[in-house]
């Protein structure tokens, strides 16, 4: 379909010129846009398709890059990217050498701030805000969070700090009532009965009558006296219908506006010219429908979040695979367990169908525990349940597990609670350096009493999970996306010794070039990969499945190595600090002085791509692998 709008749009100063009615067919024109590329590519795409219209708005009346924005969680940048000069790397991303999901700036000057985690736009924006005012600049500082951020606690200390640090800012909440789930807890509600409330409506109709009689000059005049008045008894009355204090963020000293149809560019652009113009911290409420425009995400926002290929005609998804993915596996292994351990439940935060845990959530409601995004309280949450006799199981991305890491330390490992934490996305992924979730195994290693394992299949998956249901004290797991292997998982599940390693392939000659290969998880087909490699160059190799991170196998390590001329280790993960530290460092308490090959990323934050891309670039490959045995082996 000819998009004329949209092609005439090289970067911002060209959607400055157009009408508001060229405008709303601009937006028309995006969302087609979207669908197209996310069709192909995968990525999130209801998210995007509910702030079209605002995005405009912002460009529309700010001059970024000069003005600057930050997103939380930036994944819906996405038509952003297309408004400042990026459509044909749009047309790849999230691919490698597209663009990236999430604002970058080393890809542009409009990214002003890189960001995959919630919470983090208003903390950032203040602290530009503040920046400004030492500087004695005057660009504006605009913060989008979305109102599932509000259950970050980070967003609540921003919140807190505002009128402190800075005399201008604009605060702009995009309500959807979704984060990546529907949004849950005491925030949500609050929020819905703000703009379901009789009265509420009532004077926010009043005040918009009130501002659009006025000139803006004049309303910025009359804004402390007539628009304030207004404005702080329609909060009150609204305050005193719901049963809630008034407006959280009046009470924290900003001046609140809204609710706003964020749909509705007229109003959008109306109300953003006013925020240009206030000298004191302001929040825009704007209500955005996620999804809009495209019926299949509109009616299931959640599958559509983050989604992979899809049919653009039927909103079908492509499913390129027939093996279950490994978060399938852990929710049915969940479903399993709890019902032959009633003192079992689940946490995730705002991810219950990423983690696998949706059926789980419906088989067992009671059980189940969606904290919203705030992983810090999940953790502390699951503490307090194993300190009252629970077996809790803390479901979190790899990525954002990092956020809760002092909480993993002081209150689950120091008092020696049985909280199992369940991290996926364990690895590199395709979204890039906010989500590899490739630093786990080193802050986790040195917590004491914590033990970490990587299963290499399913079965294997389901085995662990039960040595953790039964270990007395924290137990970590790390698995990556994706599907799994395919294997067949046994009726009944058999706990695993805890420390012991397997021994997959003896080394098969009895003198002559020996190496020791262990391939932890995932990356154990590639050990093996490369054991037939040096093998048929006549290297004789034993390759193990370490099973444990910690506590490591030094009894079946010492076995192999002192045998061996080199020991190689294989892991989906940064090499510093990771398994192949805790090998070198067990060979060198147990005196046996051998090379040791780690092969795992680099130590530097890398781009998004494929994996597979990824592995080749970074030789984490067993050709790659094969080559430094071969020249770490003496002649």
């Amino acid at each position: 379909m000819p998009t004329p709008f949209l092609d005439s749009i090289k970067n911002p100063d060209d959607l400055k010129k157009l009408k508001i009615p060229d405008l709303e067919k601009l937006a028309v024109e995006i969302r087609e846009e979207l669908v197209d590329i996310v069709s192909q590519n995968g990525g999130h795409l209801a998210s995007n398709l509910g702030v079209v219209e605002l995005t405009i708005a912002l460009h529309k009346v700010f001059d970024c890059p000069r003005d600057r924005f930050t997103w939380d969680v930036s994944h819906q940048c996405y038509v952003h990217k297309l408004l400042t000069g990026r459509r044909e790397q749009m047309k790849r991303v999230r691919q490698f050498g597209g663009a990236s999901g999430f604002l970058s700036p080393v890809e542009s000057p409009y990214d002003h701030y890189s960001a995959g985690h919630a919470g983090t736009a208003f903390s950032a924006a203040l602290g530009m805000a503040a920046a400004r005012d030492l500087k004695k600049s005057n660009e504006h500082v605009i913060a989008v969070i979305g109102d599932g951020t509000l259950t970050c606690g980070t967003t609540m200390e921003a919140l807190n700090n505002t009128v402190h640090s800075t005399k201008r800012l604009i605060v702009i909440l995009n309500d959807n009532k979704w984060a990546i789930a529907k949004n849950v807890g005491a925030i949500a509600n609050y929020l819905n009965n703000m703009v379901t409330s009789p009265t509420f409506k009532r004077w926010h109709k009043k005040t918009e009558d009130l501002l659009e009689r006025l000139k803006l000059g004049e309303v910025i005049k009359l804004e402390r006296k007539a628009g304030e008045a207004a404005k702080g008894y329609l909060v009150q009355a609204a305050g005193h219908e719901t049963g809630a204090p008034a407006v959280l963020f009046e009470e924290m000293g900003l001046s609140y506006y809204g609710p706003v149809d964020g749909h509705n560019l007229h109003d959008l652009i109306h109300m953003l010219e006013f925020a240009k113009n206030a000298e004191y911290p302001v929040v825009l409420h704007v209500l955005t429908e996620k999804g809009r425009g495209f019926q299949p995400a509109m009616d299931k926002p959640e599958p559509f979040h983050g989604c992979g290929q899809f049919d653009p005609d039927t909103g079908e998804f492509i499913k390129n695979t027939t093996i279950p993915g490994w978060n399938a596996v852990f929710g049915e292994a969940m479903i399993k367990l709890a019902r032959d351990n009633q003192r079992m439940c689940c946490i995730t935060g705002a991810m219950p169908s990423g983690t696998g845990l949706t059926k789980f959530a419906k088989t067992f409601p009671d059980r189940f525990f969606d904290v919203g995004i705030a992983e810090e309280h999940a953790v502390l949450f699951a503490a307090g349940l194993a300190n009252n006799g629970l077996r809790p199981v803390c479901a979190i991305y790899s990525t954002f597990m990092q956020r809760a890491y002092d909480m993993i330390v002081h209150d689950v490992a120091l008092q020696n609670l049985p909280v199992m934490f369940c991290m996926d996305r364990a690895g590199a992924v395709e979204d890039g350096p906010t989500h590899h979730g490739i630093y786990d195994i080193s802050f986790l290693r040195s917590i004491p009493g914590l033990i970490q394992m990587q299963p290499s299949n399913e079965d294997e998956f389901n085995d662990m999970l039960l040595t953790m249901l039964q270990y007395a004290g924290p137990s970590a797991i790390r698995y990556p996306r994706g599907p799994a292997k395919g294997i067949p998982i046994k009726p009944v599940s058999k706990a695993i010794p805890i420390g012991k390693a397997v021994i997959v392939r003896k080394c098969s000659v009895s003198s002559g070039k020996k190496v020791t290969l262990w391939g932890l998880g995932n990356l154990l087909d590639m050990a093996i990969d490369t054991a037939n490699l040096l093998e048929a160059g006549g290297i004789g190799c034993s390759v193990v499945n370490p099973r444990f991170i910690k506590p490591l196998d030094t009894e079946t390590l010492a076995a192999c190595a002192r045998d061996a001329q080199a020991v190689v280790t294989f892991e989906d993960h940064s090499v510093e600090g990771g398994f192949g530290s805790i090998v070198l460092e067990a060979l060198d308490n147990l005196g046996i002085h051998i090379p040791v090959i780690k092969m795992g990323w680099p130590d530097q934050f890398m781009e998004h791509g494929s994996t597979e891309l990824l592995r080749k670039k970074y030789d984490l490959t067993a050709e790659a692998a094969a080559a430094r045995v071969r020249a770490s082996l003496p002649a």
